[in-house]
């Protein structure tokens, strides 16, 4: 039997290196990522449930490798995903919550359809904030009823570990998989990349179809990629993306290509004009970090790119409200509860509330007041606060953020400290790349985050890939075993 600990750091092109040689089998790969969960996980508590045919799956894949060859570059290949993301197998979708922790979604989600269909191998479902941190003020990333309390890999109990995407964050940080999905709205996918050295792709809202995953807001909401190289996301970004029936603003999408892979470019930042955010950003960050990230942009003005520091974006000390999110959440929640098994106890969101209330020692640990404070809303979406709050973020994070900046000093990117920057690019719906830029002293990782306006992921995958080639800071965890 193979030892599973060859499997530290290696990339999906590597993996299938091996599959295509015969040196290795799908089966005995997800064998050994199985291995790996088992040995490594009990410390850090990122995967929430592991997929009963997985090895069976894998096997299948096998056989069709060799009659018909591999499907795509996730043939074979075992990936997690965040437990909000619908599977129609033995696997429940819970968003980490007691309410549903006996639920089994009744079909795949878009993200399961394209990763199935591409031959990968869906080995697990990773915890994650609960309800995508979208419960309650003060929960802590990582925390869920049904999961528990995930831990960072560089520092268990030591280093936050980021959220809501908090399990996928710590699995592949620890190499519990080749790669896996994670959920944003605001900062979810960002956020725990940072903290876990990790790449970390946030799509623009379009690019990845949200039907079958459990929702917070339908403006803000994406699927994306979180890896340990930049090749690895821009793999499974490729899978992910296309059109949905299920999901209009899919079709605003005027990307026609699916292989991004040709955006891997070492000299990706040669002329590129990049402007770095302080103003509004860095202050969040210790001493130490700005540190990091003052050393990490030095390294930037070595690549061949054209950098601005210090740029203006007017809307960088904005006082940014949730109240979008808190109106949309009702009746995105309400629609998704309703679609799922008469054995499910809870229909719509007042019926998690009740539910939470029947243990709340278990149940309610931070409490619930997010959860009531949308649910006082009409779920009709039809206050005046919600469309003016929907479109004051709008302006600002457009016209007043990031569009300002970018042309106001022609800019190719725009660079921000760790996931600083992460809310104005959720609220207008733009991409961002994260990307690991260095460690404090006492090993805590820290990230930059590439950003852009719509559907320009190809421009920012050339950046991030570049910088990446470049500097090469990502160093895997010491983990114990249990």
């Amino acid at each position: 039997m193979q030892n599973y600990e060859w499997l530290e750091e290696v990339t999906i092109h590597q993996l299938q290196e091996k599959l295509e040689s015969g040196d290795l089998t799908s089966k005995e790969l997800t064998l050994l990522y199985l291995r790996r969960i088992a040995a490594y996980d009990k410390k850090i508590n990122s995967v929430l449930e592991v997929n009963p045919d997985a090895l069976q799956i894998a096997e299948a894949l096998d056989a069709e490798r060799k009659e018909k060859g591999p499907r795509s570059r996730l043939h074979g290949i075992p990936i997690l995903i965040k437990d909000n993301i619908d599977t129609f197998d033995k696997m429940h979708t819970s968003a980490g919550s007691l309410a549903l922790k006996d639920s089994f979604a009744p079909k795949d989600s878009f993200v399961a359809e394209q990763l199935r269909k591409a031959g990968a191998v869906i080995i697990g479902k990773t915890n994650m904030t609960e309800w995508a941190n979208f419960m309650a003020i003060g929960m802590k990333n990582g925390y869920s009823s049904r999961g528990g309390q995930v831990l960072n890999p560089y520092g268990p109990g030591k280093f936050d570990v980021g959220g809501s995407s908090s399990g996928s964050g710590a699995a592949i940080a620890a190499n519990l998989a080749a790669a896996a999905v994670g959920t944003e709205t605001s900062g979810s996918i960002l956020n725990p990349s940072c903290k876990n050295s990790l790449v970390g792709i946030k799509p623009t809202v379009g690019l990845i179809s949200r039907s079958g995953i459990i929702p917070i807001a339908h403006s803000q909401d994406t699927a994306g990629p979180m890896a340990r190289t930049v090749e690895d996301a821009v793999i499974l970004l490729s899978v992910l993306n296309g059109m949905d029936e299920q999901d209009p603003i899919t079709h605003t999408n005027p990307i026609s290509e699916l292989d991004f892979t040709k955006h891997l470019k070492k000299d990706g930042l040669k002329g590129k004009r990049i402007g770095i955010a302080v103003n509004g950003f860095i202050e969040f960050l210790t001493k130490e970090k700005r540190k990091v990230f003052e050393d990490a942009m030095e390294v930037l003005k070595t690549t061949g790119a054209e950098v601005i520091d210090n740029i203006e974006i007017p809307s960088a000390k904005l006082q940014w409200s949730y109240d979008v999110l808190t109106y949309e959440f009702k009746p995105g929640l309400n629609a998704y509860l309703s679609r799922l098994h008469s054995s499910v106890p809870v229909r719509t969101l007042a019926d998690v509330i009740e539910f939470n209330k029947q243990d709340e020692a278990k149940m309610l640990k931070y409490g619930q007041s997010v959860l009531l404070e949308s649910e006082a809303t009409s779920g009709t979406l039809k206050e005046t606060k919600y469309i003016e709050t929907l479109a004051f973020d709008q302006y600002h994070a457009k016209v007043q953020g990031l569009d300002f900046a970018l042309n106001k000093y022609n800019l190719d990117a725009i660079v921000f400290p760790a996931d600083e920057g992460s809310i104005i690019s959720a609220k207008a719906g733009y991409p961002s790349i994260a990307v690991p830029a260095g460690y404090t002293e006492a090993g805590e990782p820290v990230g930059i985050t590439f950003a852009r306006n719509a559907f320009s992921e190809p421009v920012l995958i050339e950046a991030a890939y570049a910088y990446e080639q470049a500097t090469k800071f990502r160093k895997p965890p010491l983990l114990e075993k249990e």
